[in-house]
């Protein structure tokens, strides 16, 4: 696929149907069983960024953030029949030239080496390198 055929497009409420089947293709089972919870998130979230290739959705980058002093990529979601195409660096890349002076971005990611491989060409490094530690505290099901 050639790049130019990606369409970066901003985010509306329409999409939504389109962005859950995105999460299910992923299986990210916290936001397939609470989609009330995703849109609520969506709509509070500072900026959101859909790939397409064709008519079909094949990326989303969800970010949080105050957008100055930092930018939280919360959700990076590549469809499994479009990965390895180089649109979820499309999709960052989009993100990052739109925030150019953020004093620091930051995501979490699973421990994978292909995904490490993935986020450090991006640019990103883990916490250590900088001498810090990330806490994370979450909300278990009742």
């Amino acid at each position: 696929m050639e790049e130019r055929a990606v369409r970066i497009t901003e985010y509306t409420e329409s999409l939504f149907p389109e962005i859950l089947a995105l999460y299910r293709d992923a299986g990210w089972t916290n936001y397939t069983r609470n989609p009330d919870m995703l849109a609520n998130a969506y709509k509070n979230s500072l900026r959101i960024l859909c790939a397409y290739c064709g008519a079909s959705i094949a990326g989303v980058v969800r970010a949080v953030g105050d957008g100055c002093s930092i930018l939280y990529v919360q959700d990076l979601l590549v469809h499994s029949s479009f990965q390895r195409r180089g649109i979820g660096g499309r999709l960052l890349d989009t993100l990052f030239s739109e925030y150019p002076n953020v004093y620091q971005t930051i995501l979490l990611a699973d421990g994978s080496e292909e995904l490490s491989r993935f986020y450090r060409k991006c640019g990103f490094q883990p916490v250590g390198a900088y001498g810090c530690v990330a806490y994370f505290r979450r909300k278990l099901p009742d």
